[in-house]
This record gives C-alpha cells, structure tokens and sequence, in this order.
C-alpha cells in the first residue's frame, strides 16, 4: 500500500523540486530523490496527487524548457548577496499576495455558502465566446 504524504512531506519535496539543479527533472527522479526525505519511495501518482508539488514540478519544468538548466554564478560576493536580499524580498513579497488571496478565497468561501451557492456553480466554466459570429448579420 502506498505511503501518504504528510504536508512535511509535500513541503520536503517541493523545496527539493525548487532546489533541483542542472540535472534533468523526470518524475522518476523526484521519486528516487523523495526517498530519503520521507522513508519510502513514493510513487509519481501520489506525487502528483499533491496540487503544491504538481504546480512545483510544472514550474521548475517550465523554467528549463524556456532557460534551459542554469547554474548562475555570481562575479562577487557582494553581487551574490545582492541577489540573495533581492530574492528574499520578493519571496516575502509573494508569500503575503499568496495570503491575500487566501484571504479573499475565505471570503469568497464564505459568501458562497451563506448565499446557498453549490459547488457545481461554482465550477461551471466560462461561456464560449463564438469568434465567427456576426451578430446576426448575414453576408
């Protein structure tokens, strides 16, 4: 039976995703390399049952695919430092927008329920807009 993730887990495997390097990201690897992060090998369908992994995954992906692996060296220490604090803010910044919108979704939770909203409703998907209409012009 497969091991479940604990959020510690997941949290684990996300920073090792982020911290991936130049070797080449495969859910094979991630599952070699989770191994000794959480007791067990996990499989890649419980990996991917995880939103916050799958996004990480996805992500770091993306990144090699447009930049291709990097491994950025700075010419100074100072240069170094400098990007380090420059990160940092901006992880502190997306930490508190993330917050906001869980604020917001709470929120949004909330009035959904209070106002008898379902579910279904709220997942039902955008109209289609028709491009090749024209309005009822006929030409």
């Amino acid at each position: 039976m497969a091991k479940h993730l604990t959020d510690r887990d997941v949290a684990a495997i996300v920073n090792l995703i982020h911290g991936w390097g130049r070797r080449k990201l495969t859910w094979d690897a991630i599952c070699y390399a989770a191994e000794p992060l959480v007791g067990k090998k996990p499989t890649r369908q419980s990996l991917t049952a995880h939103d916050a992994i799958a996004t990480a995954y996805k992500v770091v992906k993306k990144g090699i695919k447009e930049h291709g692996p990097k491994d950025p060296r700075p010419i100074s220490l100072k240069s170094a430092a400098d990007r380090i604090a420059k990160l940092e803010r901006e992880v502190e910044q997306l930490k508190e927008e993330n917050r906001s919108y869980k604020q917001q979704f709470i929120l949004w939770q909330y009035n959904a329920y209070k106002y008898g909203l379902k579910e279904h409703q709220l997942k039902e998907p955008l109209p289609r807009i028709d491009r090749e209409r024209s309005d009822g012009l006929t030409i």
